[in-house]
């Protein structure tokens, strides 16, 4: 096999500690592939889609997530239990340990950079042990252009060694072997014990959530977001089966991308990536049109299983994991923006899957719900999705993804608080769960309906009918949609049982109360009268 590697003048890997390597740099796609199944590390679907399994972790690894506690950290990171400290001693040494491992192998260096909008492009360096963690990184993060390889400078590092595990994690500070860490005064992620390729992408996102609101004033988001022919754009935040990527893949609208964006003091809204990073269990060409044409060579399959005796995916197998997954360039999108940004926000939707089909399947948030809507980050897991879950159990992650949030989710919310008073944007709580009673009792609401209330948001109607305010949510419910039952429109109608809805809904209450405590000493007075309107002290005692 003939390799040609894309190398920069800056290509001394000794400075990173590095002695001895073989070092493959800015390989193209194919031969990455090759190189991957060449090694037996991977194979090939039966339109030659590159396949591999990522071993032990099938997904991220949060408690063994770390920050390097140093004078640029103590101050402003929020610290706990999702942000775990690490002692810069330790971190060195282990950067040393992981720098010895990897001496003397041959590793893959990738030049890329994150951040679409060139006044925050940020260059970042991967160097990794596997061929096929090159290829996501080719996949995920923005490529260069060739005349920009040979001049690149770094500004973070990314070092990624999956065959590397601590032998003493306690001696480190650490939990387990595997870690992963971010160091903000020195600029590295450092990866290891663990294959799973969103560890390193999830990694530089965390570092961006930091970065961006401190130092340059952008809010940094975990929601995909399209422009319309008229320019407008709509972002869509929501947690994992909620229906982001359908509901923001429209053939109307093009998009600018599906899980990572900033926007900045001049609104505009733009992709930190260069790919896509799907689930695809379960995956239909009806269901996911977008994605199941996505794949194909040039895209990455992780802990998929095929047909037997085929090399056909089936997409419907979870024996290895549900999380299974793909990574695709954005360009395998036919409706796309490119460069990947767009201005004029003018509506924000957050998605919550309602497992016990209270909540109203649209309503308008004021800013301040939109803030207490946006720090709680709802939904709901049904029987099923975990081991254990046989009712509805209420889910919070603040921002709709706190595990990558390093500062307290207060800062994030108040800044998309003052954005969406600023540009003037609406911002809608939209129910994709369960209507007429919950899981296993009520239906689901159908994807039509969902598609029309938005269609409708998008086109500017729905600011243009009456409004009637929930009793127990305070939220602000149409009385009229376009293309929707009516009925639904008020989630009481829909039960058989009235007295029952309003039990169900004031639990749901009392949940969304208690996940908001943590919160209350940092929280603006108006973000804490942006919840429901009932109180935990009167839930035992309240009549409706």
């Amino acid at each position: 096999m003939e390799i040609e590697s894309k190398t920069p003048k800056n290509n001394n890997l000794t400075r990173y500690g590095l002695e001895n390597v073989t070092a493959l740099w800015n390989l193209d796609g194919e031969t990455l592939q090759e190189i991957t199944v060449e090694k037996g590390m991977g194979t090939e679907t039966y339109n030659g889609t590159l396949c591999v399994n990522t071993g032990k972790f099938t997904g991220r690894s949060p408690k063994d997530r770390f920050l390097v506690k140093d004078e640029y950290t103590t101050d402003k990171i929020w610290w706990g239990r999702i942000n775990k400290p690490l002692e810069p001693d330790n971190f060195a040494r282990l950067y040393d340990e992981v720098t010895t491992y990897l001496s003397g192998k041959e590793v893959y260096v990738r030049d890329a950079y994150v951040c679409a909008y060139p006044e925050y492009r940020m260059n970042v360096r991967t160097i990794t042990e596997y061929p096929w963690s090159n290829f996501f990184i080719k996949n995920m993060f923005i490529g260069l252009e060739d005349h920009e390889i040979e001049d690149f400078e770094e500004e973070w590092l990314v070092l990624c060694a999956p065959g590397y595990e601590a032998k003493n994690p306690e001696e480190f500070g650490l939990r387990s072997g595997n870690f992963s860490i971010l160091d903000f005064t020195r600029k590295v992620a450092l990866v290891a014990g663990s294959a799973y390729t969103g560890e390193m992408k999830k990694g530089i996102f965390s570092a961006l959530n930091l970065i961006l609101p401190v130092e340059k004033n952008v809010l940094p988001m975990h929601c995909s977001a399209n422009v319309g022919a008229d320019g407008d754009t709509a972002i869509f935040f929501g947690l994992s089966g909620t229906g982001k990527t359908t509901l923001s893949a429209d053939p109307e609208r093009k998009l600018i991308g599906d899980d990572e964006h900033g926007w900045t003091a001049d609104n505009v809204i733009f992709n930190f990536e260069g790919g896509c990073y799907a689930k695809v269990i379960d995956l239909t060409e009806e269901k996911e049109p977008d994605i199941y044409r996505a794949i194909r060579p040039g895209a990455l399959l992780e802990n998929i299983v095929f047909k037997e005796g085929t090399k056909e995916v089936d997409f419907f197998d979870s024996s290895i994991t549900q999380n299974t997954r793909v990574s695709y360039p954005i360009k395998h999108i036919d409706n796309i923006v490119l460069p990947s940004f767009a201005k004029n926000p003018k509506n924000v939707f957050f998605l919550t899957c309602d497992a016990f089909g209270v909540l109203p399947p649209v309503s308008k948030l004021t800013p301040g719900q939109a803030a207490y809507h946006f720090i709680s980050g709802y939904t709901a897991k049904v029987a099923g999705t975990e081991a254990g879950i046989n009712e509805p159990v209420p889910s919070f992650s603040a921002c709709f993804g706190d595990p990558f949030m390093p500062l307290h989710p207060t800062v994030y919310a108040e800044m998309l608080s003052k954005k969406m008073t600023e540009a003037g944007v609406n911002v809608w709580l939209i129910n994709t769960g369960w209507s007429g009673g919950p899981y296993g009792v009520g239906s689901r609401i159908k994807l039509k309906y969902t598609r029309a209330m938005i269609s409708y948001i998008l086109e500017g109607e729905l600011e243009k009918v009456d409004y009637e305010q929930h009793p127990i949510f305070g939220l602000h419910m149409p009385r009229y949609c376009h293309n929707v039952p009516t009925e639904m429109l008020d989630p009481m109608n829909t039960w058989l049982q009235k007295g029952a809805y309003v039990s169900k809904a004031i639990q749901l209450a009392h949940s969304f109360h208690l996940n908001f405590d943590k919160f209350i000493n940092q929280a603006s007075e108006e973000m804490m009268h942006g919840g429901p309107l009932i109180d935990a002290h009167q839930i035992m005692d309240h009549n409706l």
